[in-house]
């Protein structure tokens, strides 16, 4: 098995999370001329292209001799995608390895659509990432098939190394669903807390250009702090609230409003709709 910087690559899809993955992999040493972006659109392909890779219209090219292929296209396309791939790697001694970062489609989906006219199984892996990939700071859950093995799966962190602060290996597939809840769709959930902040800062008289770089700088800060404190995060919540003071009144009124009860309803609605999209999607 190569390593990252020695594997043939392959992006069937070629849009904003499949750039942030070229971009670093380049950094790591991955050699340009070893990545394959396969993309129907001029415009997408065009700037796959700037960044000096390989690009096509043909999924079979770029995929054909890869060592890695990451499928990153729409789910509504993935089977499709995925049938024309299989055969092409029938003749190989090898199968690659497969990556999906296609939400909803489950593994058992993927292997059947993937399986070559030989009767070879494809080693298919399960990513679910998040936006903050796309600016190197991301947090993504995986689940592997059972014939991947502890080199491949050292090949897919390295591959997620490139744009994921966290990768997080989950021993069931359902728990990716929970992951979506949680990191998926999180983000949104930390735009729209900010955007709210900045909405009752203003509305108090603070100008909504100071509330909005306040707010998003308390935002990386505190994030940063999880990050690279040892602290938990209950403890750096009990550090910043002084008995009586001015964020122990903010948390009251938080928990008189049911704070930890919609928060719970929000993980729990979205990691239900990501189990309904896939058990959805599996049946296209």
């Amino acid at each position: 098995m190569p390593s990252i910087q020695e594997s043939k690559l392959a992006f069937i899809g070629g849009g904003n999370m499949g750039a942030a993955i070229i971009g670093g992999l380049v950094k790591q040493g991955v050699q340009k001329q070893n990545i394959w972006v396969s993309e129907p659109w001029v415009e997408n392909r065009e700037k796959m292209a700037a960044l000096g890779v390989q690009t096509t219209t043909s999924n079979v090219e770029a995929a054909k001799d890869a060592d890695i292929v990451i499928i990153a296209v729409k789910p509504q396309v993935t089977k499709t995608v995925c049938q024309e791939l299989g055969p092409v790697w029938a003749q190989r001694e090898n199968s690659p390895v497969v990556v999906s970062i296609a939400a909803g489609i489950t593994l058992d989906s993927l292997a059947k659509w993937l399986h070559t006219s030989d009767g070879k199984d494809a080693h298919v892996v399960r990513v679910m990432p998040n936006t903050p990939a796309l600016v190197g700071e991301g947090a993504s859950g995986v689940f592997a098939g059972k014939n991947v093995t502890s080199e491949e799966k050292d090949l897919v962190n390295a591959l997620l190394g490139s744009v994921s602060k966290a990768t997080e290996w989950v021993d069931k597939e359902e728990l990716l669903d929970v992951v979506t809840g949680l990191s998926g769709s999180g983000p949104a959930y930390f735009f729209a807390m900010v955007e709210h902040l900045v909405d009752s800062a203003t509305a108090l008289g603070l100008p909504k250009e100071q509330a909005t770089r306040l707010a998003t700088q308390t935002c990386l800060g505190a994030g940063k702090m999880l990050v690279e404190s040892s602290n938990t995060p209950a403890e750096l919540r009990q550090n910043v609230t002084s008995p009586n003071g001015t964020t122990h009144a903010a948390l009251l009124a938080l928990g008189d409003l049911g704070f930890k009860e919609t928060l719970d309803k929000a993980v729990n609605a979205a990691t239900t709709r990501g189990a309904e999209l896939g058990e959805t999607l599996g049946k296209l």
